[in-house]
């Protein structure tokens, strides 16, 4: 596939053939009797919001979901009666009140409770901005973040998500994913060229992850933005697995790949270990 046509594929409108959309999962589950498709409707449209915090009207909401209007101003009005959203005209905004929705997961994850001390005593030895991120759909989900200034045009924070194909963290995750999952993956994902370094081909990608499988660990020179290297371990549990990954961005100005394996590489490894042996 081309760049270009890789571009269109990647902005194209949600259908309800998508699987991805909540029309798709509505009708995947139909007749199943503990489905609630009124609740499924809701959390469609509040994880539209991820990628447009400065809002949404209902229209772009019901061509993202692929849901119907009526359906979505049903849903937007609940929440937004309920304190979850707020109106400005024709944009919807969430509130402060949602933070209310991850803060029970946040307060009891082991895992970033246990990761948050280790990515700050890594980030000041390195002066450089670690993540601990897992594979939640087809994104990285940012579950941890120590940072110390901001080098790219994203901002990240927990509960941020990136493509996968394109990042260290995502890497890691997807070499670990079972033979079926990754051709699923890889069938249903455009691999958009966030730059002219990106991995855009399929025999690319595969070619990568299997040279994460190999080495351990993944390296990204600026795929997902210019001027951003990163570099990325598995964290590996005994008996569960590869369960997130670890990683170290920094400004490609000031770090070079080969200090990346040299330097930064060994830390990550240890910060690593330290946070199996404590979640174990």
């Amino acid at each position: 596939m081309s760049s270009r046509s890789e571009r269109s594929a990647g902005k194209r409108k949600a259908t309800a053939r998508d699987p991805g959309t909540a029309a798709a999962q509505l009708a995947q589950y139909a007749g199943d009797p503990d489905f609630m498709a009124s609740l499924a409707r809701g959390l469609a449209v509040l994880s539209t919001f991820s990628e447009h915090p400065k809002g949404m009207s209902g229209s772009q909401i019901s061509q993202r979901t692929a849901l119907s209007r009526a359906s979505v101003r049903r849903c937007l009005a609940t929440l937004a009666k309920l304190g979850y959203a707020s109106q400005d005209g024709q944009l919807f905004r969430l509130t402060p009140k949602v933070l209310n929705l991850s803060q029970a997961y946040l307060s009891s994850e082991s895992l970033a409770t246990v990761a948050q001390p280790h990515l700050n005593r890594l980030r000041d030895q390195i002066h450089e901005s670690c993540s601990l991120g897992v594979m939640e759909g087809d994104e990285v989900l940012y579950l941890a973040r120590a940072e110390t200034q901001r080098i790219i045009s994203i901002s990240l924070r927990v509960g941020s998500r990136l493509p996968a194909y394109c990042t260290s963290m995502g890497r890691i995750l997807l070499a670990d994913l079972p033979p079926a999952a990754l051709d699923a993956y890889l069938a249903r994902t455009a691999l958009v060229g966030r730059t002219w370094r990106t991995v855009t081909t399929v025999k690319q990608l595969r070619e990568k992850l299997a040279a994460v499988r190999r080495l351990g660990y993944s390296r990204t020179d600026q795929e997902l933005e210019l001027g951003l290297r990163s570099i990325a371990v598995p964290v590996n549990v005994p008996g569960q697995g590869v369960v997130a990954a670890l990683n170290i961005g920094a400004p490609a100005a000031r770090v070079s790949a080969s200090d990346l394996i040299g330097c930064a590489l060994p830390r990550l490894q240890t910060a690593a270990r330290q946070i199996v042996a404590e979640v174990r």
